[in-house]
């Protein structure tokens, strides 16, 4: 049978990326404590394509992809995956974004109930001649409360919920889990979210954000600073929205350090 995506291309423009993008796949990410969770992924993956070569084999993406989430994941199986892409579509780069929800349990401040809560995450690997490089991804979310709204109010200050999003580049070797880093970033806001709150609770999160206001900004600094303090990390960005509950739009702030 005629390999029309082998045939050889006279125009002479390297297709930077070419692959798939939201295969859905049933993924184990390995966890901290030995074990693994059980998550749905939701897949890009895509190879660099020489200037001679008209296509690529769509199918090998699934192929490879395939096989890999039949095994628990993180940097080390994302870097093989990767080599593996290489190999079968004799590429010179490689790449895979790997999305899904990941739960930790959360024990309220007051009560002690225990419940979980989902957490937006990411393995981000690419592989070319200048080696691997893998990037972490999770975003948190958290409480912010104004600094000025307190400043200026005689009652009362306004808060909400915001979304904190952190990508995270560690040297080869170095080995980052979501169990750890993702209470890093609770961290940072003037409270952490809770899914299940008692009324003795919900009294500990509205004082705790109150005596701890912060602007989007200071969340983003903050946040950097805890990032750079981790051993390993050559590169981090961070980004704050908040919902804000007194207007009809978002703030939101950006910032980024070293190698991303």
């Amino acid at each position: 049978m005629k390999d029309v995506a082998s045939e050889v291309d006279a125009r002479g423009i390297t297709i930077d990326r070419v692959g798939i993008r939201d295969l859905h796949l049933p993924v184990r990410i390995r966890a901290r404590d030995g074990g693994y969770a059980r998550v749905l992924g939701r897949v890009d993956a895509a190879v660099e394509l020489p200037g001679i070569q008209r296509g690529t084999h769509m199918s090998r993406f699934v192929n490879t992809l395939s096989e890999w989430s039949k095994q628990p994941v993180s940097v080390i199986e994302i870097e093989h995956t990767l080599r593996a892409m290489l190999e079968r579509f004799a590429a010179p780069a490689a790449e895979v974004v790997l999305q899904f929800k990941y739960f930790l349990a959360k024990q309220a401040p007051a009560s002690g109930r225990v419940s979980e809560l989902d957490y937006d995450c990411a393995f981000e690997g690419r592989i070319s001649s200048e080696g691997f490089r893998f990037v972490l991804g999770a975003s948190v979310p958290i409480m912010t409360l104004c600094p000025c709204s307190k400043e200026i109010s005689e009652r009362g200050a306004h808060s909400q919920r915001a979304t904190l999003s952190v990508r995270v580049n560690a040297r080869p070797g170095v080995i980052l889990w979501l169990e750890e880093l993702i209470p890093l970033l609770e961290q940072q806001g003037s409270c952490e979210i809770y899914p299940l709150l008692k009324r003795a609770d919900e009294k500990v999160v509205t004082e705790t954000a109150y005596d701890n206001p912060k602007f989007v900004e200071d969340v983003v600094r903050d946040t950097i600073v805890a990032l750079r303090g981790i051993p390993g990390v050559i590169g981090c960005s961070a980004e704050c929205e908040s919902m804000e509950s007194i207007h009809n739009h978002t703030a939101y702030a950006y910032a980024e350090h070293g190698e991303l």
